[in-house]
């Protein structure tokens, strides 16, 4: 059996997976086996901490989603990003708590004024 040459579709392979690992250090950025195995491993990371979000979310005691309160403060331009929201969470629980509670207050008083 003749032996089959991969040419530029085994480099247009390796070049994709080289672009996913550009930001790795060493070997897990250089080379092609050592690149697969670390591209699985983050995927499987980013999977878990997906969850794992959601679940420390829960944790603060905010009665609804991370995305959803986010989505809220925007709709009011209250100027809370990210960062500040994550501090505010680790300093003092409460504050946050009390925060997406005016929130939702606020969101169901809209929605019963559009009612009526």
């Amino acid at each position: 059996m003749n032996r089959i040459k991969w040419g530029y579709i085994a480099r247009r392979h390796r070049t994709k997976i080289h672009l996913f690992a550009s930001s790795f250090r060493g070997a897990h950025s250089r080379l092609t086996r050592t690149i697969t195995q670390q591209k699985i491993r983050a995927l499987v990371s980013a999977h878990r901490d997906r969850d794992r979000k959601k679940r420390d979310f829960r944790r603060l005691g905010v009665s609804y989603s991370y995305s959803r309160l986010i989505n809220d403060l925007y709709k009011r331009q209250l100027l809370l990003n990210r960062k500040i929201l994550a501090q505010i969470a680790i300093s003092n629980r409460n504050c946050l708590y009390m925060i997406s509670n005016e929130i939702i207050k606020e969101i169901d008083w809209k929605e019963s004024t559009r009612i009526i």
